[in-house]
């Protein structure tokens, strides 16, 4: 199914898409404007202008600006919680063995190093959005980090023999050191590469983390 044409004094007809494909589009082109620009500096018109559609072509796949945004968020997270749910299937998935808690943190600190590396300055819209003056539309900004953070209590619960709220507490500040380092290196380009990186910080928190697993493990500290 292609889209109806549009007036043809609005702008410059793009070429014609099965409506599928445009969507595809137009969240391409929300994702780099909202990534440069910021939500509040882009309009319906820059995108419907850079995807060579008329704006109500545009309103028929996204209702507003907000609703676009949002999608553009929902795809990024859904990609984060692929990732990290990828880094940590085997251990979830697995019996709990000594030396698992240390592969849970690596696991974390790699999955944050290849979503960044992968989605380059548009994490910034699930890190640090600048929508956030509603609680639902913060809810739905941080729904990802929120969905990771319980997805990673839950490997540590047996791990470490924790309560579930001491453990979320836990994955939430272990995401904070993954998702910074990822970020940092990502935009400052230092001269170790990922696998360094994700090597150091792993080595920072599981320091940390060592002294919570639970007694009846034994494991390597290094």
């Amino acid at each position: 199914m292609t889209e109806a044409s549009f007036d043809p004094q609005s702008r410059e007809r793009g070429p014609r898409m099965a409506r599928d494909e445009r969507r595809a589009q137009v969240l391409r082109i929300a994702q780099e404007l909202f990534s440069s620009e910021g939500y509040h500096h882009v309009s319906m018109d820059d995108i419907a202008d850079r995807a060579q559609v008329s704006k109500p072509v545009l309103y028929r796949h996204f209702p507003s600006k907000l609703d676009l945004y949002l999608a553009v968020v929902d795809q990024r997270g859904d990609d984060l919680l692929a990732t990290v749910g990828h880094a940590v299937a085997p251990i979830e998935h697995g019996p709990v063995r000594p030396g698992d808690g240390r592969d849970v943190i690596a696991a974390i600190v790699r999955a944050y190093m290849s979503f960044v590396e992968a989605a380059g300055e548009s994490s910034a819209l699930l890190f640090e959005s600048d929508v956030t003056h509603d609680d639902d539309v913060r809810a739905r900004v941080e729904r990802a980090s929120s969905e990771v953070a319980r997805r990673i209590a839950s490997v540590l619960e047996p791990v470490t023999g924790l309560p579930a709220a001491e453990c979320l507490v836990i994955a939430v500040s272990l995401i904070s050191l993954a998702q910074g380092a990822a970020t940092y290196r990502f935009r400052q380009g230092p001269e170790l590469d990922a696998e360094q990186t994700a090597e150091l910080v792993t080595r920072l928190a599981w320091a940390g983390v060592a002294g919570l697993v639970r007694d009846d493990f034994e494991y390597d500290e290094g």
